[in-house]
């Protein structure tokens, strides 16, 4: 089966959920090449139907809303914006993926709609805890507990974040692999390696162009409203401002109407990132050079939300 009856196949399909059902099952059996995002070199996932039907269980089983803050009357939404900007930072410190981020930050929405009336002397604490727990998950090398507690300034010790650790896996009922909207837009850039109208296989285009996605996502992630979307629609809003309308239905299998909504609520955001210099690819020390793009990094994201209210 040759590459280019793939991409023909998908690319004519007139259904975008078939297309994107047959386009995991072609994957299945492709060796990639694509050495700039190694993400899956040959994906063995067996039934692409049940990988599909899995991924959308998840989206219904890990629920997050930004009704969450509702919960928590001494909280704002800007506090929930500077706990996320900062552990961005923290990431991009200890040159943590940004998987480590993103699931942290799900544990850290799930944890908060699962309590009532939490301070905000609290909040530093929960989401510490929240990437101490999803750093064990995603590092190989994650960070020791008294680094975490060293980098809050004295506001967390460790004990604390342990006995927190407890709390938090018990209130998530130990429910700790969600797909996170990081998750849905690889997935959506494997499927789209397929199409001859994308430029991905080009390397370092590549790697440019995902971080520039993961920056939007970045920003976007902060404002609590993003919590009103799956996180496959926020991924699919994300991917409709670098690819055409076509593609993203097509590599996800979702048509116009349900993703037009949050693609009109990220215009704005799409519009102050291109205010600001472009994302750019940077060197870590001891990161091989294929695997940086995966590195959180961390720009002035509060300063872009307040231009954003601003304008």
């Amino acid at each position: 089966l040759s590459d280019k009856s793939i991409r023909s196949y998908i690319k004519n399909s007139p259904c975008p959920s078939k297309s994107f059902i047959e386009g995991m099952r072609m994957i299945t059996v492709i060796y990639f090449s694509v050495s700039c995002f190694l993400l899956i070199h040959c994906l063995n996932w067996g039934s692409s139907e049940d990988v599909w039907r899995k991924m959308l269980s998840k989206e219904r089983k890990y629920k997050h809303s930004k009704s969450s803050l509702d919960r928590h009357p001494s909280l704002r939404p800007k506090m929930r914006s500077m706990l996320l900007d900062w552990l961005m930072e923290v990431c991009e410190s200890y040159t943590l993926h940004r998987q480590t981020f993103y699931l942290a930050q799900d544990f850290f929405d799930r944890y908060m709609l699962s309590q009532s009336d939490v301070q905000k002397d609290q909040l530093q604490l929960i989401g510490i805890t929240a990437l101490f727990i999803s750093s064990k998950i995603e590092e190989i090398y994650p960070p020791k507990i008294t680094e975490l507690a060293y980098v809050s300034d004295g506001a967390c010790l460790a004990e604390e974040i342990l006995q927190m650790e407890l709390i938090m896996l018990k209130a998530l009922n130990w429910d700790l692999c969600p797909e996170t909207v990081l998750s849905w837009i690889k997935l959506y850039i494997q499927i789209a390696s397929l199409y001859d109208v994308t430029n991905l296989l080009e390397p370092q285009f590549s790697q440019e162009t995902y971080i520039q996605i993961t920056q939007l996502l970045d920003l976007c992630i902060l404002d609590i409203n993003s919590l009103d979307f799956k996180y496959g629609v926020l991924a699919a809003a994300a991917f409709s401002h670098f690819m055409s309308t076509d593609v993203v239905q097509k590599v996800s299998g979702l048509k116009w109407e349900a993703i037009e909504t949050c693609v009109n609520w990220m215009a704005p955001f799409v519009e102050i990132t291109m205010c600001y210099e472009s994302a750019r690819l940077r060197e870590f020390v001891q990161v091989p050079s294929e695997d940086r793009h995966n590195i959180q990094t961390h720009v002035d994201y509060l300063c872009m939300l307040v231009s954003l209210v601003l304008n």
